[in-house]
């Protein structure tokens, strides 16, 4: 069901209080610059709507793992700064997330200005979805926005218990990844193919069972690939392999091969002595020798699975095919990344490393939907209920 979103809510003269995903990487030297402002301009069409609609931005937001302590290095400070870059309206910086004085700021807060509170995670009861904690947030606001798609997978204080408390609605960014995720769990356009890479089989079986029975093509790639094919009796040298779960991955390709569903795997591998060995990388076809790990897809590989994406009418890609961190080892998620964006598909990215992969490559112009969310992105394709949106009220029709 659609949820309720900002264009529902009246803001004109109101309060605002707005989740956003500010959790945004510093420099290491002075920890005062932010050094990929992505996240922050990703709420910036609901913050820029509610003050051309004459509501008064507040923001919340978590940075880093502070554990419920005040970290300074792990203040919301220098986000706040760029914010007001971007957005060219003076940010106020709070000098915590409640309390009296911060109660005023909001209170007294002028129509033009936002107000970015401390990370909510130097409380402890924010991780905890505290009730006390969350009416003290929700005191700072007359109507909440929740855009903080990044965390929608927690039921924290600030995401998800506050929603109780005040009329509450999703932000644009919220909107676009829920409309998205549904567009290819719930009514995808076919053929639908789905691309899973990454290290771990673990975490991506729920992923898969989820899928299995949505998609018409699986293609595997990254390390967990080589899990399937030792379970497939190939030989895979010093790659990584999840031995404990050799035998589920086995009868996942007999559960897609009673549903008629396709799975593809490399047939061809790049291999190294170690992920330092840049220069020796080579590529194999079928077995790894014993002393060589798989390090990325082979040139094979990436022909077969750019085969299998043309005509592709929707496409999932989550998780790199190698370890693309490392230019020599980078060819095989470069491949399918190129193929994935001239598929002319309906195409979803989700998850750190693929949105990494597909920033470094230059392609993320030529994708239709590039997902802020990670963890949260993984738990919908698992077929999981987030926290975050399920407290959000339905939109009335």
């Amino acid at each position: 069901m659609a949820k309720r979103g900002l264009d529902d809510l009246d803001v004109e003269g109101k309060r605002v209080l707005m989740r956003v995903d500010f959790n945004v990487p510093l420099d290491k030297e002075t920890g005062t610059k932010v050094t990929n402002d992505a996240r922050i301009r990703a709420a910036l069409p609901t913050i820029r709507a509610v003050l051309e609609r004459g509501g008064r931005p507040i923001l919340m937001s978590h940075l880093g793992r502070p554990k419920g302590k005040v970290v300074p290095a792990m203040s919301l400070k220098p986000a706040a700064e760029r914010l007001a870059e971007l957005i060219g309206v003076p940010v106020d910086m709070a000098p915590d997330c409640v309390g009296p004085e911060v109660e005023k700021m909001a209170r007294e807060l002028p129509p033009g200005r936002i107000l970015m509170l401390e990370n909510v995670r130097f409380h402890p009861e924010e991780t905890k979805g505290d009730e006390e904690f969350a009416k003290k947030l929700a005191a700072l606001g007359d109507v909440f926005v929740n855009d903080a798609f990044g965390s929608a997978h927690r039921a924290h204080a600030s995401v998800y218990t506050v929603a109780k408390f005040l009329p509450a609605a999703a932000g644009y960014l919220l909107q676009k990844e829920i409309e998205a995720f549904e567009r290819i769990l719930e009514k995808p356009e076919r053929p639908f193919v789905a691309i899973l890479g990454g290290a771990k089989v673990s975490d991506k079986l729920p992923v898969i069972r989820n899928l299995l029975p949505r998609v018409d093509k699986l293609l595997i790639g990254g390390a967990m690939a080589y899990t399937f094919l030792k379970a497939q009796g190939l030989e895979t040298g010093k790659s990584l392999v999840e031995e404990d779960l050799l035998e589920e991955a086995g009868s996942v390709k007999e559960e897609a091969a009673s549903q008629g569903k396709e799975i593809l795997l490399p047939k061809d591998h790049l291999v190294a002595s170690s992920l330092d060995d840049e220069a020796g990388a080579r590529v194999v076809e079928g077995a790894i020798p014993a002393d060589q790990m798989g390090v990325d897809i082979g040139p094979a590989t990436v022909e077969a699975y750019r085969s299998a994406l043309r005509g592709a009418k929707t496409v999932l890609w989550n998780g790199p095919m190698g370890v693309f961190e490392k230019d020599a080892f980078a060819k095989g998620t470069l491949g399918v990344g190129k193929a994935v964006a001239e598929s002319g598909a309906f195409s979803v990215v989700g998850g750190g490393d693929s949105v990494a992969a597909v920033e470094k490559l230059g392609l993320a112009d030529s994708i239709s939907h590039i997902s802020t969310g990670g963890g949260a992105s993984l738990e919908l394709l698992e077929g999981k209920e987030l926290p975050g949106i399920a407290v959000l009220p339905e939109k009335e029709s």
